[in-house]
């Protein structure tokens, strides 16, 4: 059955493109590849570019792009979604020319989020090149990173088994009880060797997309990208820690647009044929503390 290989790339709503430029451009290292009044077009390598950011009323996801290898392989999976009474729509020219994309088709899962399936997505013409990072961002096979969809109360089989038929597998589940009586419950998947390129977070929180995960190839990246944000001011999620299943060493920013960007170090290639699926029940291996929590220690310690 053919599948998609890699989640491609992201489209965010803001109300304020000054705000995310500056955020992606200085302070997470991504290349400003094209602006206009309406939107920006992101890159993290070779290609044209991995994020849009797009000016309107609201703020948070707006779609995720997923590749196909190819053509063939495109058409076979949409028949598939359509065998299994899922509606998918054909992109037009324009739209496919403005997703820089040779084909594209869209639909929505179960959550209600925009989800584009393409191939083909084209390369710059010039050579990626960031202002402030050391490394280069950790993409090819893996795609674009990592997003973490909130469930919002729809059952999780549901949307495991819509995205099943994209070809995602599962990799892990973390449980973890947070006060008693409350758990946090993330099912992690993967559709390439990158640990996982979604996961679906039982989260009492009112957002679509919790964090998405960007991932550099130089651990010294990771702490100066910290202090870049720490000095602008940025709201901290959660601190430096690492993740026990993708070991992953990162830190979480909020974005322009609520949601958090996860940028991290070291993440965990699996070998797809052998891997057994794990049940962990700790979301953080160490580290991670939420920002306000940090940022009252420091306020108590200074105090005496």
């Amino acid at each position: 059955m053919s599948h998609i290989t890699e989640l491609a790339y992201l489209g965010v709503n803001t109300t304020n493109l000054s705000e995310w430029e500056k955020f992606a451009v200085d302070l997470l290292g991504l290349q400003l590849a094209k602006k206009t009044g309406q939107q920006l077009l992101l890159r993290m390598d070779e290609k044209a570019y991995r994020w849009i950011i797009q000016l309107d009323d609201s703020k948070g996801h707006a779609f995720t792009g997923f590749a196909c290898q190819d053509e063939s392989a495109l058409k076979s999976l949409v028949q598939n979604l359509r065998d299994h009474n899922i509606t998918v729509l054909e992109g037009d020219a324009n739209l496919a020319a403005e997703r820089q994309v040779e084909h594209i088709y869209t639909t929505l899962d179960p959550l209600g989020n925009c989800v584009e399936l393409v191939c083909g997505l084209k390369d710059a013409d010039t050579p990626f090149q960031s202002k402030v990072l050391r490394s280069p961002f950790v993409t090819g096979q893996g795609g674009a990173g990592h997003q973490v969809l909130v469930e919002q109360g729809v059952d999780r089989k549901k949307i495991m088994d819509w995205y099943g038929l994209l070809g995602f597998k599962l990799t892990d589940v973390i449980d973890q009880e947070m006060a008693p009586g409350i758990v946090a419950s993330v099912a992690f998947l993967h559709c390439n060797g990158r640990h996982h390129s979604l996961a679906l977070a039982n989260m009492p929180i009112p957002m679509k997309m919790h964090h998405f995960m960007i991932e550099v190839s130089d651990m010294s990246d990771v702490g100066l990208a910290f202090d870049r944000c720490m000095d602008a001011g940025c709201e901290f999620e959660m601190t430096l820690g690492m993740h026990p299943n993708d070991q992953m060493f990162s830190f979480y920013v909020r974005t322009p647009s609520l949601f958090s960007i996860e940028f991290g170090w070291g993440g965990l290639v699996i070998d797809e044929k052998t891997w057994q699926v794990q049940h962990l029940e700790q979301l953080s291996s160490w580290g991670h503390r939420p920002g306000h929590v940090v940022a009252e220690k420091l306020s108590m310690t200074s105090q005496h």
